[in-house]
């Protein structure tokens, strides 16, 4: 008997589905046992049509009329995504930024889990931030194969980060989240997300900009 190929979800889609979560959470901590999906769309920050054809990937969902059961919907989305599933993550960079995201007490409700932070500045090793004590890079290999640690997290000066990427690619880590200004070469079967804070804001000054343009003196 032929089994049925995995559904694939768009990237773009997986995204906006860690929204929807993220306002179900929201939803769910406020009491509420049902949302409407134009409220959700509205909150996610899209529109009904595209909430309506993001969630047509994971089967029937809504009861027409009704809506969307929070803890239902909520609990589908989390299958999928994996949020049920905890995930090691290494970071490696203990700076600023570094620091702030370690320290972030949200990541382990979403079902991540940072199991070792690494510098390779010796006035940081040994630091406790967010219950972890900051390690060497020489421990880098070694704690990512007794965690099996699959996602790691660089907050690195931008000439330091291609360095740690073919690091954590050679140890067996598959995700690679990068805050790093600079684009990273990554081996095939590497996953390497760039997060430019940067140029974020440099897209928010220019949408504000023409906002102001089109405004009338």
């Amino acid at each position: 008997m032929i089994q049925p190929r995995p559904r694939t979800i768009p990237e773009a889609t997986v995204a906006r589905l860690a929204v929807y979560l993220r306002v179900l959470t929201a939803l769910a901590d406020g009491g509420r046992s049902t949302v409407a999906s134009g409220e959700l769309a509205a909150a996610a920050g899209v529109n009904p049509a595209g909430l309506r054809k993001d969630l047509s990937h994971l089967g029937p969902c809504g009861v027409r009329g009704v809506g969307y059961e929070v803890a239902t919907l909520h609990d589908r989305i989390s299958r999928v995504l994996g949020v049920e599933r905890s995930r090691a993550c290494v970071l490696v960079g203990i700076g600023n930024l570094g620091t702030a995201l370690s320290d972030y007490a949200g990541f382990g409700t979403r079902g991540f889990e940072f199991v070792g932070l690494f510098d390779a500045a010796p006035a940081r090793v040994g630091r406790r931030i967010g219950g972890h004590t900051v390690r060497p890079m020489e421990e880098l290999e070694e704690v990512v194969a007794a965690t099996q640690a699959c996602i790691g997290v660089i907050t690195t000066p931008a000439e330091a980060a291609q360095a740690v990427c073919d690091r954590l690619a050679a140890a067996g880590v598959r995700s690679i989240l990068n805050f790093a200004p600079v684009t990273l070469a990554a081996p095939p079967g590497v996953d390497v997300r760039k997060v430019d804070l940067s140029v974020e804001l440099q897209v928010l000054a220019f949408m504000g900009q023409q906002r102001l343009v089109g405004e009338p003196a």
